[in-house]
């Protein structure tokens, strides 16, 4: 047996089983501590209760007393070829939380029915949220075929009817396997009750399943967890630290991250405490120094050069299983977690609506609790994803509202918007950059500074460049690097190829921005001043510039025009605006 675990979730509707045939294959495959099962046994003799396998799960008192799996039960057993983390999922609808949340990491699923009551509501409700997650490796276990006499055509019967659910749903299960938790038929071995069944035991159709060494073979994917900086020793690099989702990653790898696209290479791999590893695989959580001090953060998801890269995107289309109270609908506003990443996500299109409480599809825009719904979502930065086609792990995600999961699900693809451009303008211009040996990080200990970029803008006339340059000449007599830089000096130079007019606007705008980058990049604090920079442009501003500090002042009458400004000035009193700035800059 090698050291590998597959993630197994058990699903299907309550009092079909599930538990039974976890118990069961648990006492059969002797993963039970020893005396568990004589102990169990013996208890439910005192309390004049028949024995059942699924008691070994059901540990919980308000389980024990009501015959249901409240919460998510997590237990291992093992076969010969490696060990299982099988999830135990409720089959209550009350409880589709929690079995969300026992699907989320899963690799495989059993989906259990019983042959007596056939396919019920949480049955093919329980197989869309697979589905939704992008589970693809899927066994269908009919069980308590005893109550039907083992009768091989209620088998077929139930093998046709959810083959075609699940074909709507563009699943297909590997197989269809008939069984008898209670009594132990066909879990480990064949059973000789049903010897019109040739194919597959639950035991040996896991032992088929894909685990984490599929994941290796997938392109590498770490999701950046933190930035380290050890200083006691003189040491000065930085650690990037994450979990390997896929492939792996060796030393001298070039590796890119996304949404950045930022470059280095890795310059070693530690073990500690005061080891080096040659390489990190799939499942490690592992840290790794740079060739090239770049500035990394949270969020950003490691790619080695020439493997094929995440989608980025602001605009996405999404599965999305919503669990919240409170109803949403257009416009309704979330945080969305996807890997490490955490961004503001709003709802600008409704396509459908399936509410999973009766298997219904909805066509009004109101969503409810338990629906599952395809929308286009509108983020507030562009994230790294993958579609959950080519890799599952990497394109999931969850809801938070008021500091509460409330729903998840999976993406779908990235929709083209306003920002699309941009964001691949980016992209391509920061993997083409070519870094000096000079980091950023150098720079600001040398100049006692980070980067920061102060933007004023506001209506003509209303005072922008008199605090502006006063705000430069009071930061240059404290020893700052400073530089003051008007539009008009890029509207007049950088721009004097273009032609005036609302058309050439973006472009104009985008040239500014990359002006304003490079100076920054060069560690100065940038003061620049514009004539009413509207929100959209100063949202591209905050994507192109994503890693810098920026204080937006807004000065004049019209407070609504700039709405994320931190100052809002409408008087000239440039001295005492001034000292309000600076003590922003160096707090």
């Amino acid at each position: 047996m090698n050291n590998e675990v597959l993630h197994l979730v058990i699903v299907g509707h309550v009092d079909h089983g599930k538990s039974t045939v976890i118990g069961r294959l648990l006492c059969d495959t002797n993963s039970l501590p020893l005396g568990k099962l004589d102990s169990l046994k013996k208890q439910c003799k005192l309390n004049s209760k028949a024995f059942e396998y699924a008691f070994l799960l059901d540990a919980l008192k308000d389980e024990q007393s009501q015959g249901i799996t409240i919460d998510t039960a997590r237990v291992f057993f093992q076969s010969l070829k490696r060990k299982y983390l099988i999830l135990d999922a409720p089959g209550h609808i009350e409880f589709l939380k929690n079995m969300v949340s026992g699907a989320a990491k899963a690799e495989a699923a059993l989906l259990v029915i019983d042959a007596l009551e056939g396919v019920q509501e949480n049955t093919k409700r329980h197989a869309y949220i697979l589905s939704l997650l992008g589970v693809k490796q899927i066994a269908v276990v009919i069980n308590k075929m005893d109550l039907v006499d083992y009768k091989e055509d209620r088998f077929h019967s139930l093998v046709k009817e959810m083959t075609q659910f699940l074909k709507e749903l563009g699943l297909q299960a590997q197989s269809f396997i008939p069984i008898s938790a209670f009594h132990g038929e066909n879990l480990v071995e064949s059973s000789s009750k049903m010897p019109w069944y040739k194919a597959y035991s639950i035991l040996e159709q896991l032992d088929q399943f894909e685990a984490n060494q599929a994941l290796e073979t997938l392109d590498f994917r770490l999701p950046v967890q933190d930035v380290y900086k050890f200083t006691n020793y003189g040491d000065q690099d930085r650690l990037i630290v994450g979990q390997i989702l896929s492939g792996q990653l060796s030393i001298n790898d070039e590796v890119h991250f996304y949404p950045s696209g930022k470059k280095t290479r890795v310059k070693s791999i530690p073990d500690y405490p005061n080891q080096q590893k040659s390489f990190g695989k799939t499942g490690e959580s592992i840290a790794f120094s740079m060739s090239e001090q770049i500035y990394i953060k949270r969020g950003e998801v490691a790619v080695k050069q020439g493997q094929t890269p995440p989608l980025v995107s602001s605009t996405i289309l999404v599965n999305l299983f919503y669990m919240g109270k409170k109803p949403i609908g257009l416009g309704s506003s979330f945080d969305l977690k996807s890997m490490t990443q955490k961004v503001t996500a709003t709802i600008i299109e409704i396509k459908s609506i399936f509410d999973s409480s009766n298997l219904s599809t909805k066509t009004n825009q109101e969503i409810v609790e338990n629906s599952i719904v395809e929308c286009i979502i509108d983020l507030s930065e562009p994230i790294a994803f993958d579609s959950h086609q080519s890799h599952p792990l990497s394109s999931r995600f969850v809801v938070v509202m008021d500091y509460e999961i409330c729903g998840g699900g999976v993406i779908k693809e990235g929709v083209k918007s306003e920002k699309s451009d941009q964001i691949e303008k980016k992209l391509i211009r920061n993997l083409k950059w070519e870094n000096s040996q000079i980091t950023r990080l150098d720079r600001s200990k040398k100049y006692g500074q980070a980067p920061t970029l102060i933007i004023v803008t506001g209506p003509k006339d209303s005072g922008k460049k008199p605090l502006a340059k006063l705000l430069e000449t009071k930061l240059f007599e404290m020893g700052k690097f400073v530089y003051f830089l008007g539009i008009g000096n890029v509207l007049y130079g950088v721009d004097a190829d273009i032609k005036d007019g609302e058309d050439n606007r973006s472009e104009h705008i985008r040239r500014y921005f990359e002006v304003l980058n490079l100076l920054l990049n060069s560690g100065l604090i940038v003061i620049t001043t514009a004539i009413d920079l509207t929100q959209k442009e100063l949202n591209q501003l905050k994507t192109q510039l994503s890693d810098t500090k920026t204080i937006e002042v807004y000065m004049g009458q019209n407070e609504q025009v700039l709405d994320s400004a931190l100052y809002k000035f409408c008087d000239r009193d440039f001295v005492k605006q001034s000292e309000e700035i600076i003590k922003q800059i160096t707090c």
